[in-house]
């Protein structure tokens, strides 16, 4: 045997493959989160708010922050993107006059984005059709023992993948 053969099959040996049970729970999980994401996205998407739902996402987390602006790089941070993908994104919106960059008064070399009135208000306007459909295709959808119990597990996730 090769020695990458034999690392592969060492690597085989070690690895703990999931049971029946683990296994269509993780492709359940993602089979709902990918039901869940792509339909909260159309709602957003096809109506005449004309956002994605990463864009809503952004601009909510614009609107949370001190004077409605986040150094870029934490903005990435909080939303799990790729520098260059959240760069890519602030474009879309700075064309449509919802965001728009300015230096960081801090460090010159750090970057704000920052939400424009204009952004707000498109914000404001997408706000009920996504919160509803949040609530109509999860929270709805369960008792309340297990939205507690979502929120717990995600948070586990969440703090273990950070």
């Amino acid at each position: 045997m090769t020695d990458t053969a034999e690392t592969t099959a060492e690597t085989t040996a070690q690895t703990r493959w999931l049971d029946a049970d683990e296994q269509r729970t993780w492709r359940t999980y993602l089979e709902a989160t990918q039901l869940l994401a792509r339909r909260l996205s159309q709602e957003l998407d096809e109506s005449e708010h004309d956002l994605s739902l990463a864009d809503y996402e952004l601009l909510v987390r614009l609107s949370e922050s001190p004077d409605r602006s986040l150094r870029m790089s934490d903005l990435a941070d909080d939303l799990v993107h790729s520098r260059s993908r959240l760069t890519h994104a602030i474009s879309r919106l700075q064309d449509r006059g919802l965001v728009e960059r300015r230096a960081c008064p801090e460090d010159r070399r750090g970057v704000l984005a920052v939400l424009t009135p204009a952004g707000f208000a498109a914000l404001e306007a997408a706000a009920p059709l996504h919160v509803t459909g949040v609530r109509q295709h999860l929270f709805d959808q369960l008792p309340r023992e297990d939205v507690e119990a979502l929120g717990r597990i995600c948070g586990r996730l969440a703090e273990h993948l950070r």
